[in-house]
Order: structure tokens, then sequence, then C-alpha cells
């Protein structure tokens, strides 16, 4: 799954950094509020979001949840950004269901899915909600600001 390889991967880089990466699972509207009151109990410093169905169907709510607790999240769809959440990083969604396209249509036109090769993204796009920032009470770093392909005043 690649989620437990990304957690994985992030506990490492958190050790090495002196960094604690605490891990809360929630499937539902009513789990991802108790999650966030456990964050809230154990001082969580920050929240990633790991980019999955049930949390992109729940962006309004997460991102709601992340301001009421005044937690800095960061989320790997653009929707999150748009509802006021902090900021998102991650691929273009419908440019990725443009290519699955293709893929499908070049199947239909007889070609074997065994020969087609696999694609990664090669874009990744970064969103910065500037007044979600103030009401957090963070500074933007001027780099970070700079390299957002948008910034949301």
């Amino acid at each position: 799954m690649a989620a437990g390889a990304f957690l994985k991967n992030l506990q490492i880089a958190g050790r090495k950094s002196g960094v604690t990466i605490l891990s809360f699972e929630a499937r539902t509207p009513p789990e991802i509020e108790h999650a966030f009151s456990q964050m809230a109990r154990q001082k969580t410093g920050a929240l990633i979001v790991m980019r999955d169905s049930t949390f992109n169907r729940q962006v309004g709510q997460i991102a709601d949840l992340a301001a009421k607790h005044r937690l800095p999240a960061i989320a790997g769809l653009r929707e999150y950004v748009e509802v006021n959440g902090l900021m998102s990083y991650g691929t273009n969604v419908a440019v990725q269901f443009h290519r699955a396209a293709t893929y499908v249509d070049k199947i239909f036109k007889g070609a074997k899915p065994a020969e087609l090769p696999v694609e990664q993204p090669t874009k990744f796009e970064l969103f910065i909600n500037g007044k979600t920032a103030k009401v957090l009470g963070l500074t933007i770093p001027q780099a970070l600001l700079i390299s957002a392909d948008k910034v949301i005043e």
C-alpha cells in the first residue's frame, strides 16, 4: 500500500531530523473528527493529509477542523486550499484522468495493456492559502510563495 510506504519513509526521515511522526487513521467524518481530537490531546504540531478517496471527499471538513485546532496542514489536492486549507502539493488529478483516458482509448483500439508504458506524473503543483496562513499566525517564506503555482490572498 502506498500510504504505508509513505508513512514508513516519513517516520525514518522524522527520526533522522528529531521529529516524532504520529499516525491517525480515519475513514468516516466522525472518525476524522475523533482523529483531530486525538491530535489536539497529543499536541500535534502539523498535519499531512494523505491523498485518499475518503479524505478527498472530506477536504472541507478537514480544512475546518485544522483551522479550529490551529493546526498547519498540507494535503495532496488543490481543492483543499480552495476550501481554506493551508497548502497542497501534488499532481493535477484532471491531468491524471486525461492520461488514463488515453490509455483506455489505446486499449479500445487494440493495444495490449501489458505493452503500454508505465507513466508517472512529472509535474507537481504547490498551492498556498495566504488568508489561512494569517489566521494561523504563520509567515510563509518568500521563497515558497515565489515557487507556488497559486497563492490565494
